[in-house]
């Protein structure tokens, strides 16, 4: 199987929408985007994180800062890599209102603040990875994680994380067979009773 990797554009929001619900979600029966929306309706879900990655406002849910992975030209995978300097809380707010939704959601995901680990500026940052099932292997996440990080390289950075919820062993085997080593964790019995996940930890790559 022979797999490219490109820039997102406008036209790969179907596959962005859904790498960011599943990939929030993570197995599990809600995710961020279910209480920063306050529905756990996949097609209003869909929708709504549609017209979030188009937004004007560059929030890191917006498709510029996703690559997609292809084989025979279909869009198999995707990945977002963005940098948290840039894309802040303050920037993905202020994307929120312009499809109409007020900052009434940092209550909702307080749980998901507690355990979320914080980035320095000198950090590019990935996140949201999606691999259609029928096309998981190693070789696809390398190329989605390689272009990622050379995106990175380029924009003048040596640090890169990513955040995996503790007791998600896919992610994270995949991760650490990439060269990613666990930094940190944040445990909470708050984020266990919303998530039924012990907490988030952090893996970070020196480039």
């Amino acid at each position: 199987m022979t797999i490219s990797v490109r820039k997102a554009s406008e036209t790969d929001v179907d596959i962005i929408a859904q790498a960011l619900l599943e990939s929030s979600r993570g197995g599990k029966k809600i995710g961020l985007f279910d209480l920063v929306f306050n529905t756990s309706d996949n097609e209003a879900l869909l929708s709504h994180l549609k017209c979030l990655a188009l937004t004007s406002t560059k929030s890191y849910a917006h498709f510029s800062n996703f690559f997609i992975a292809l084989s025979g030209g279909t869009a198999v995978g995707t990945i977002c890599g963005y940098e948290p300097r840039i894309a802040t809380h303050e920037i993905f707010s202020k994307a929120l209102e312009e499809i109409g939704f007020d900052e009434t959601y940092h209550e909702r995901i307080a749980a998901f603040l507690l355990c979320e680990g914080e980035a320095d500026n000198k950090t590019f940052v990935l996140d949201f990875m999606l691999v259609k099932p029928e096309f998981k292997s190693i070789d696809v996440y390398k190329e989605l994680i390689g272009k990622s990080m050379l995106t990175a390289r380029l924009k003048g950075y040596r640090k890169v994380q990513t955040s995996v919820e503790i007791g998600s062993a896919e992610n994270e085997l995949i991760y650490k067979k990439l060269g990613f080593e666990v930094i940190d964790e944040k445990r909470s019995e708050y984020y266990k009773e919303q998530f039924d996940r012990p907490g988030i930890m952090r893996l970070q790559m020196i480039l």
